[in-house]
């Protein structure tokens, strides 16, 4: 079915979700309606109202940053754009992949969008001309600590904006001013209310984590589906997904959990070949997945707030005469939000390395060779991919210190603590990638398991999605590199529809 253009659009005039920063990775319609062009036209002119008057106070345009508050500002609003961006260009490291740099620059324009920023229309008008493109922003992505928003990350994407340091354009880097021409673009024009608003929100921060949830959420779902599978190819009861027994442990995520694998493991006719009760990685996996799960619904509501507020400062209120100083730009929520996610990755990553390990066991997988091996010792199977999980479980572990409890003062501690949570999501959205090579390991083992003598699944949609694995993945026979089939593997089971 071919996609409309509701269907691909972002409209700045409704909510934004965590699909919306997915598809913000490639080309899109970004929609500025009239309603949003008002409104922004309403806070921009009562910004220029309280500018004129010369008793009123409004941090960033009439005066310096930070710490430097208490100092004037430059003269002129072009310069007051220069001083904004020019001393907050001190990031280091690699550039953020595009996926995030895009998706931040649009929750960022979603929020300059609703009209308490005080920005020009221009600049909504001329971000969102920037998604129907390739151009991303080029990003260092060491510099932030997510207290008063992700000021140098933002910076850099400022700047690119307005032709200056660097940018992608289809995947090549090129200086800024060369990706906007290249893309019909015209850069922006900024004065100091623009340049301060773009850089003082949290919008790096929310769109990684937002993409980290995203990936987690699908690794998840996915490594409830595998582990119904390795529940039937093995031939064990699958009595452990019981409602009733899930039910009477009260917590409302085991119970949703555990409806979905009674779902995929309906027609599981175990082998009797079994002991009673199961390694605690499959008796015990809808109460670790339903925890995942119950804390991955909090991530949700964490996010879905982000998407839906205003992170700035000042903001304006032309209704109510206000202009508001305070701390929207402060980063917390998101920063426990994506420790928790990075918490739930560890744990859901160390049950698809064990569930592994018990099926390359033939002490525990009800007789098949071991490291599922088509000819033990000539022929080596899975030994390698199992190695490589190992290694991505202790990269993953050495990730779950909380970022958000780590808080230094800096800025002459006027930023006297500061959340970290650009970092807890930078590290969220990095370890989620770990998790899905996790599954596909998994899944790429059971795959194999059949191969070597596990029974067929039957359980009808086990079985479908072995054959979508089988369709996918020639068997481990003899031995070759498995990198590519472990990446083919999660592909068919974190983002296949089998």
């Amino acid at each position: 079915m071919t996609a409309t253009a509701a269907d691909t659009s972002v409209d700045l005039g409704s909510p934004l979700t965590v699909p919306h920063l997915l598809r913000a990775s490639a080309p899109m319609p970004v929609l500025v309606g009239s309603d949003v062009l008002d409104r922004v036209e309403r806070g921009r002119a009562y910004l220029r109202t309280v500018l004129a008057d010369d008793e009123r106070p409004v941090y960033g345009a009439k005066t310096g940053f930070g710490a430097l508050v208490g100092f004037a500002g430059r003269a002129t609003e072009a310069d007051q754009s220069d001083n904004t961006l020019a001393h907050l260009g001190a990031g280091q490291g690699p550039d953020l992949p595009a996926d995030i740099a895009r998706a931040a620059l649009l929750v960022r324009t979603w929020s300059l969008a609703q009209g308490l920023s005080g920005v020009s229309p221009h600049v909504v008008s001329g971000l969102a001309a920037m998604f129907a493109t390739t151009f991303a922003p080029a990003i260092p992505r060491y510099g932030s600590v997510g207290a008063s928003g992700d000021l140098i990350p933002l910076a850099y994407a400022a700047q690119a904006l307005r032709g200056r340091g660097y940018a992608y354009l289809d995947g090549a880097r090129l200086p800024a001013a060369e990706a906007l021409a290249s893309a019909g673009l015209e850069a922006l024009r900024l004065d100091g209310r623009d340049a301060l608003a773009l850089v003082n929100g949290t919008s790096v921060t929310t769109a990684a984590a937002a993409l980290a949830l995203s990936s987690v959420r699908a690794s998840h779902r996915a490594l409830a589906s595998l582990t119904c599978l390795l529940t039937d190819l093995l031939g064990a009861d699958p009595g452990f997904a019981d409602p009733r027994l899930v039910s009477a442990f009260g917590h409302p995520g085991a119970t949703e959990v555990a409806s979905w694998m009674r779902a995929v493991l309906d027609g599981t006719t175990p082998s009797g070949l079994r002991a009673l009760q199961e390694p605690y990685s499959l008796r015990c996996s809808p109460q670790l997945l339903g925890a995942a799960e119950d804390a991955l619904r909090y991530v949700d509501g964490v996010v879905a707030a982000d998407l839906g507020g205003v992170s700035d400062n000042p903001l304006f209120f032309p209704g109510d005469d206000l202009v508001a100083h305070g701390g929207n730009f402060f980063g917390q929520p998101a920063a426990f939000a994506a420790d928790v996610l990075t918490m739930v990755t560890a744990t859901l990553g160390n049950l698809a390395e064990r569930q592994l390990d018990l099926l390359v066991d033939p002490a525990r997988n009800t007789g098949l060779p071991p490291m599922l091996a088509a000819g033990p010792g000539q022929q080596h199977g899975l030994q390698g991919v199992q190695l490589a999980t190992t290694a991505f479980v202790a990269e993953i572990r050495r990730g779950v210190l909380p970022a958000s409890t780590q808080s230094l003062p800096t800025n002459l501690h006027n930023q006297d603590v500061v959340p970290f949570g650009t970092q807890a999501a930078l590290r969220a959205y990095d370890l989620a990638e770990l998790l899905r090579m996790l599954c596909g390991s998994l899944a790429l083992g059971l795959r194999q398991a059949v191969h070597v003598g596990a029974r067929r699944p039957t359980a009808p949609r086990c079985a479908a999605l072995l054959d979508a694995l089988v369709a996918a993945i020639e068997p481990v026979d003899p031995d070759r590199p498995l990198d590519a089939d472990v990446r083919v593997a999660a592909e068919v089971a974190v983002d296949g529809e089998w």
